[in-house]
């Protein structure tokens, strides 16, 4: 897994079910392709989903649903991340770019190339895929389209776009959305002590993505989203310094403060459209930008809101955060006349 969650290991998310049925049933039937392509917004569960079948695979006794018995020396070893049948290709931490470069992929055929060492199939997760490079990815399309053996190839990304469709198309691809509210609301509200409504405002700023809500929005999270959405109307009010405010939202990680911009420019249109009564992303915002939806330009917003998503592609990049942050809330202090 690229990040510790706390859920036990193994457990079967309940949206999940569905697709993994759809994945038993096809090794059931040995017809597991050689390759996958999970894909969804962050927090729906799709590296899950991948650790799940990863783990399933390697096992020597499964439980009676397909999952990995965690008892088995197969199963130790997959979770000490030692399993000689297992390779997990990530981004160099060494590198500035933050990519997955071809020097892994070519280590990575070399190893495919010779004999499982315990079972009868090897594996491979490359998470996130889309951080391939096209050096990388063209060495990987050779492996896809004469895959060495029994050799499953798992990729994992949020931005499936970024890869080749020369890639893509040598995947089966599974997509996951964010599951029903009702549904991730019920599993999500016990994991947060049973408060019902704190669990519905943090599935709602996660934009109904359950391992988000439990995840990333602790209660220091919660009050520096509340600080940006002071400081988005304080701008927006020519009280405050788009150029000083830039600091504190890139502070907060310019990845998660765009998820938030979106969101609010999102509310603001709906407030704008449909008045007080508008369904909100964030109810906090309701209040906060009441005076503000009503007399805001709804081309330009919308024109803000497009920059901003194409900011959010560039997070990942060697673009300066800051530098990213400051021109979007200059254009925003500008859209409300400073």
């Amino acid at each position: 897994m690229t990040e510790a969650l706390p859920i036990p290991d193994g457990e079967l998310l309940p949206w999940l079910v569905h697709d993994w049925g759809r994945l038993c049933r096809a090794r059931a039937a040995d017809r597991l392709p050689h390759a996958l392509l999970l894909t969804g917004p962050r927090g729906v569960g799709k590296r899950w989903l991948g650790e799940l079948l990863t783990r399933a695979l390697l096992c020597a006794d499964p439980l009676p649903d397909g999952r990995a018995c965690g008892r088995c020396q197969d199963c130790r070893l997959s979770a000490a991340g030692s399993h000689p049948d297992l390779r997990r290709l990530v981004p160099d931490p060494e590198s500035k770019s933050g990519e997955i470069g071809i020097d892994a992929v070519r280590a990575l055929t070399e190893w495919a190339s010779l004999t499982a060492g315990r079972g009868a199939r090897k594996q491979v997760v490359i998470d996130p895929a889309d951080r391939l490079n096209a050096a990388a990815s063209n060495a990987l399309l050779k492996t896809l389209e004469e895959p060495p053996g029994a050799l499953l190839l798992c990729l994992v990304a949020e931005q499936p776009h970024r890869l080749p469709a020369t890639i893509r198309s040598r995947c089966q691809l599974i997509r996951l959305g964010v599951p029903p509210p009702q549904q991730a609301l019920a599993w999500l509200t016990p994991r947060l002590g049973g408060d019902v409504q704190g669990s519905a405002l943090r599935l709602a700023m996660a934009r109904g993505a359950p391992l988000r809500a439990l995840v990333e929005l602790e209660p220091a999270t919660l009050e520096q989203h509340a600080r940006l959405r002071a400081s988005l109307a304080g701008m927006a009010r020519g009280e405050l310094d788009p150029v000083r405010e830039a600091d504190g939202w890139n502070g907060t990680g310019a990845r998660l403060s765009l998820d938030w911009l979106a969101g609010w420019l999102c509310d603001l249109m709906r407030l704008a459209a449909a008045g007080p009564g508008a369904r909100l992303d964030d109810p906090g915002s309701r209040e906060a930008f009441a005076e503000l939806g009503p007399r805001l330009d709804p081309v330009a917003t919308h024109r803000l809101l497009r920059r901003v998503f194409e900011a959010r592609g560039l997070t990942d990049t060697t673009v300066n955060p800051l530098l990213l942050l400051e021109s979007l809330l200059i254009s925003w202090s500008r859209l409300n006349g400073h």
